[in-house]
């Protein structure tokens, strides 16, 4: 007797489904960001420069921070397939987000101490020294934003061609259950497009330093030619402010993904809309969250009196929907349901 092939059911991530090009392109700012440090700490150590020592170890503090983002998407893809992750992978980026989210907000903190420090103190600042230290920093921050600015968005094997669905359906006739297992490629809108909490982080994080960089520019040079010594310190308490604003942004952000908030209930509204109208259905319950970049999933219970195969219930939940993991339970009622009214009325039959 031949054996049914059940490969092709199974709900597994491919490393494909998971953002390549930004992982890419984090690598290539770490690489940047870690020349540039190196550079720094090599040139200030010949020049005895603590303005070029000192950036050239807070450039070492981005390349942890944005490593961070690398470990992520490398643990993420290479475990994507392994049945320990129950809905896959994908909530790694949101939890490394939200990590990094935590050490901006530090960060800021940081920043912000120093300045009040240093508005009591008012130690002295060695601005020829500082000031081409902050335009190098700015110009690596600006390139680093580039590469890291596109696909922070995207859908879930966003290929030009659709992506698999499964869905599994359970009909409870008060005995046993009845297992729909077929799957077909389509391309359903509207599409997840969640976002890369990951890359997101490692954004905010080299945009929070160009603004930094940017208003040490402009402090450091009205203090070098005006004499605003006060403006120095002024821009770690306005940095530090904006970058903690940044920081609880992304944070609560990345804290919905986790905790399985519901991402948009205009979603549930269009699956139940879309279910709701085959024969007398009603949808009794209803899920659907994000399951990380590009992917989500849906759990949906139904109930009707002339119940029909699983796959018109997935075939409607699909077309209406992307999704990447869908379970459908099927209720027979013994009396029929009337969708105007929303109240059950006997069968004539």
């Amino acid at each position: 007797m031949q054996a049914h092939d059940l490969s092709e059911h199974v709900h597994h991530e491919d490393e494909d489904d998971h953002n390549r090009s930004g992982e890419r392109r984090t690598r290539w700012v770490v690489a940047i960001t870690a020349v540039t440090m190196i550079g720094e700490l090599i040139v200030g150590q010949l020049t005895g420069s603590v303005a070029l020592s000192a950036d050239g170890w807070h450039m070492g503090t981005h390349v942890g921070a944005l490593g961070l983002t690398l470990v992520a998407y490398w643990y993420a893809r290479t475990r994507a397939g392994h049945d320990a992750f129950s809905f896959g992978t994908g909530k790694v980026y949101a939890l490394a987000g939200y990590t990094s989210g935590v050490l901006l907000a530090l960060v800021a903190f940081w920043m912000a101490k120093e300045g009040i420090e240093h508005l009591i103190t008012h130690p002295p600042v060695n601005y020829r020294d500082a000031l081409p230290v902050a335009g190098v920093g700015f110009a690596v921050n600006l390139v680093s934003a580039y590469l890291l600015s596109r696909n922070q968005h995207y859908g879930h094997r966003d290929h030009g061609h659709g992506h698999r669905d499964h869905g599994h359906g359970h009909r409870d006739h008060g005995h046993g259950h009845h297992h729909g297992h077929d799957a077909e490629i389509r391309d359903a809108k509207p599409r997840p497009g969640t976002l890369d909490f990951n890359l997101r982080a490692a954004y905010i994080h080299i945009i929070a330093d160009a603004l930094t960089s940017l208003l040490a520019i402009g402090a450091l040079s009205l203090g070098w030619w005006a004499d605003l010594w006060f403006l120095d310190p002024l821009t770690g308490l306005i940095g530090g402010a904006v970058i903690i604003w940044w920081a609880v942004g992304l944070c609560r952000q990345a804290s919905r993904q986790l905790l399985d908030v519901v991402s948009s209930p205009r979603h549930e509204q269009i699956v139940r809309q879309r279910l709701e109208a085959i024969d007398d259905v009603r949808v009794a319950d209803l899920h659907v969250w994000e399951l990380g970049p590009g992917r989500r999933s849906c759990i949906v219970s139904v109930v009707t009196a002339r119940p029909r195969e699983v796959s018109a219930y997935r075939n409607a939940v699909l077309a209406a929907l992307d999704v990447a993991h869908l379970t459908i339970e099927i209720h027979q009622c013994a009396l029929a349901h009337d969708a105007s009214l929303g109240a059950t009325v006997p069968d004539a039959t």
